[in-house]
């Protein structure tokens, strides 16, 4: 089954509590070491685009 696209709010929402967890000492999944800032949103970012991201999102159906 292919995955969904997410909308702007289900990005918006998965990038600001895994930027959250990174700037209270996660692991990145990424290697940030090429990324030039250790700003916890561009890394979050930056795992979204490489499907690195360790949450997922659960959509009910109404």
């Amino acid at each position: 089954m292919a995955a969904k696209k997410l909308t702007r709010f289900e990005k918006a929402r998965i990038i600001g509590a895994r930027a959250l967890q990174l700037s209270m000492g996660a692991v990145p999944q990424v290697d940030i070491s090429k990324l030039g800032s250790i700003d916890p949103i561009d890394i979050a970012m930056l795992e979204l685009k490489k499907n690195k991201m360790p949450l997922d999102v659960k959509r009910r159906t109404v």
